[in-house]
């Protein structure tokens, strides 16, 4: 893939971007820009949410993880949809 059509894809990206997610969005990619290839305190923000779902039953956590993979799916169709508009 071309730079020009990355920068293209990125921006187009950008666009969608909720406006109450774009200062974080500004913050990892100036962080990862000038420092690194993660975001400050990533592992650290990670950990926090380790053992969060300990206290539901099985079932219910069965059926949270059933929706998240519902909502990958989801996801990730509309991606490719989005994409093959570029080429």
């Amino acid at each position: 893939m071309d730079l020009l059509n990355i920068r293209t894809k990125v921006i187009t990206e950008i666009n969608l971007i909720p406006e109450d997610k774009l200062e974080e969005l500004y913050n990892f990619i100036h962080y990862w820009r000038l420092n690194g290839e993660s975001s400050p305190g990533s592992l650290e923000q990670t950990m926090q949410f380790a053992g969060c779902w300990n206290d539901m039953s099985d079932e219910t956590f069965a059926n949270f993880s059933k929706e998240i993979n519902i909502r990958r799916q989801q996801a990730f169709f509309e991606r490719r949809s989005d994409e093959t508009s570029f080429d």
